[in-house]
């Protein structure tokens, strides 16, 4: 099998020369050709090795080199082609697993997820943007269907422990995967929390603007998940075909002060929904 050279430019050295060069002299006392596989990966900058095999993983399964479902070399053969210990290798394929890039099943080995599925994962806060940085080759895009400034509907107000009267931004954002509306995001953001937010900034990432230009910090999410009769309101802005459920993702998020700044419901056609969790004892 051919390896990855994963090497460290501050020292002008290949991580492993040593080995490598040991490996390289034949029993006759000459120099044998190493032969090395056609890709490497470099850092200009101390990067963790974990970090570096993660990457190169990730980026084989996005260009199919692995493809969807299909299992991962072992662990042995990791460490083998990328000179790595068992820690390191593990460490790399647990941070994939938590991105959602493949799914561990316990004897049998690792395994690629589907990418063409809408996989949320429930153990962190992400943007749409972030969740789908990493599916490449996918058209994916956002449309602003409605954005409203309203007073707080009595149902929120006493959901979200506001004051009567206080104002909020209403946001219908619609989620395009593959040419197919599939996503509606119902947002509302408390407008004194969220000053200056608009359709502009909601048709890119409203948590970017949130943490990057008003300098707040997010801190959790209560989160629910359930299975929900079709609505008028997704009859008309989705792609529902003949389903008549759509998964429902009901999110109150909280500041890290813990005032609550967003309510929002997330709706998904069936067919394009998965979930994911990496779960710890």
């Amino acid at each position: 099998m051919s390896r990855a050279v994963i090497s460290d430019r501050s020292s002008g050295h290949t991580l492993g020369q040593a080995q490598s060069a040991s490996r390289g002299i034949a029993a006759n006392g000459k120099q044998k050709t190493a032969i090395w596989s056609s890709f490497s990966i470099e850092r200009s900058e101390p990067v963790a090795k974990y970090r570096q095999i993660y990457e190169r993983l990730a980026e084989r399964m996005k260009t199919g080199e692995y493809a969807a479902e299909s299992k991962l070399p072992s662990e042995t053969e990791l460490m083998h082609e990328y000179e790595a210990s068992r820690g390191t290798v593990r460490k790399a394929l647990d941070l994939l697993q938590e991105h959602g890039y493949v799914r561990k099943h316990h004897g049998k080995g690792v395994f690629v997820l589907r990418r063409d599925q809408i996989e949320f994962q429930f153990n962190g806060i992400v943007s749409f943007s972030e969740v789908y940085a990493s599916m490449l080759g996918r058209s994916i895009q956002t449309s602003v269907a409605s954005f409203e400034d309203i007073e707080a509907p009595a149902w929120l107000a006493d959901r979200m422990n506001l004051t009567p009267g206080t104002r909020m931004y209403r946001i219908e954002r619609v989620r395009n995967f593959d040419g197919e509306n599939v996503i509606l995001d119902v947002n509302y953001f408390v407008k004194d929390l969220v000053p200056g937010l608009t359709e502009e900034i909601a048709a890119q990432s409203i948590y970017a603007y949130v943490e990057h230009e008003l300098g707040m910090q997010i801190s959790y999410a209560k989160r629910k998940i359930a299975a929900e009769d079709v609505t008028e309101l997704d009859r008309l802005r989705l792609d529902l075909h003949d389903y008549e459920y759509v998964i429902v993702i009901t999110n109150d998020t909280f500041l890290y002060e813990g005032r609550q700044f967003e309510y929002t419901e997330s709706r998904h056609r069936l067919d394009k929904f998965q979930f994911s969790d990496v779960a710890r004892r």
